[in-house]
């Protein structure tokens, strides 16, 4: 490899570094204003689905929630495509302090990975308002 291919694979490799010792919340543009980003895998590491965490990340455009996505879960594919479809579209559009108060409703089939992708989306709009995000997920029952 030549000097210029090492350089930038260190780049890559130090930028890869950096992504992944980020804090969970990333903001671009503060909180009332442009795009704030926020990741809930250290926020919710106590939110069990059915077969373990169920990290999202939410996407806030001006006050609004304007985009969720499921991140790596452990979750059964079909059961998990089914709660995230229902559950992600009833906060898209909401302010985050409508998101928060959202009485939102659960897949039936569902209901573990449903209520942790609730809780999830509930705690990461709460840290970016900067309030706690005080969980207690811990244990699920049997299905």
């Amino acid at each position: 490899m030549s000097k210029k291919k090492y350089t930038f694979l260190g780049l890559a490799i130090a930028a890869a570094a950096l992504i992944s010792l980020a804090p969970s919340t990333m903001a671009k543009g503060g909180k009332n204003g442009g795009t704030q980003v926020i990741y809930t895998g250290d926020i919710a590491k106590k939110v069990i689905g059915y077969n373990g965490t169920t990290p999202v990340k939410i996407t806030i455009s001006n006050g609004k929630i304007s985009k969720i996505e499921a991140l790596s879960n452990k979750e059964t594919p079909a059961y998990f495509n089914k709660a995230k479809d229902k559950v992600f579209k009833q906060f898209i559009g909401k302010t985050v302090d409508e998101g928060i108060k959202l009485k939102a409703d659960i897949a039936t089939g569902a209901t573990y990975s449903s209520e942790a992708l609730i809780k999830n989306i509930k705690m990461g709009l709460k840290e970016s308002k900067g309030q706690s995000s005080n969980s207690k997920g811990g244990k699920r029952m049997s299905r």
